[in-house]
């Protein structure tokens, strides 16, 4: 087996995984790479699409969608880990967050051999961290992330087994990216520079 990403970042959505991983990257001196970019080949190969969930959110809804693409999304975190050693890798939120207990186990075990799988998060308080992620997301994304009466937003921040997947957690508030990115590139110690 190739080696693996250097570092992972994962959280909930808007919790600065791709701006953290750009920055920490180029301190690192490794490529960055976001699965929000480069996961529709990962979904093809497993038969899904982004068009696909958009079909199937409208045939049964967003979440009823959402649990029917957890395989494919499991894949995709496989195949982003084997295929980019050394990378800063950014899982987005739905790559770490599962209902199926065997996606959460086969991503699990890709991440197993990442020396550093970091969690970001704007505040250990719940409320202030969903109060943020919320405005960003708004910001960013023009979503709250509420659909159908259900808040994605609060179940990728409340998931335990996004904090299980987790070697370490930076917290962001009142942080400026370049300083969020040095601190998750500082987990990998001087040698990694």
């Amino acid at each position: 087996m190739s080696s693996p990403p250097s570092l992972v970042l994962i959280g909930p959505a808007a919790a600065g995984k791709t701006t953290a991983g750009s920055l920490a990257a180029a301190i690192l001196g490794v490529s960055f790479v976001d699965i929000d970019d480069v996961g529709g080949r990962y979904y093809a190969e497993v038969g899904w699409s982004i068009d696909r969930l958009v079909r199937r959110s409208k045939e049964a809804g967003r979440v009823a969608a959402e649990r029917d693409w957890e395989p494919a999304r499991a894949h995709a975190v496989r195949r982003a880990v084997a295929d980019h050693p050394g990378a800063v890798l950014a899982l987005g939120a739905g790559h770490t967050s599962y209902t199926d207990p065997g996606c959460r186990a086969e991503v699990s075990a890709a991440l197993s051999s990442v020396p550093r799988v970091v969690l970001l998060l704007p505040s250990e308080d719940r409320g202030t961290a969903l109060t943020e992620l919320r405005q960003r997301s708004r910001a960013s994304k023009g979503t709250d992330w509420i659909s159908s009466g259900h808040d994605f937003l609060a179940e990728w921040l409340d998931d335990e087994g996004l904090r299980s997947l987790a070697t370490d957690t930076v917290l962001t508030a009142g942080r400026q990216p370049q300083e969020t990115a040095e601190q998750v590139a500082a987990l990998l110690g001087p040698t990694a520079r």
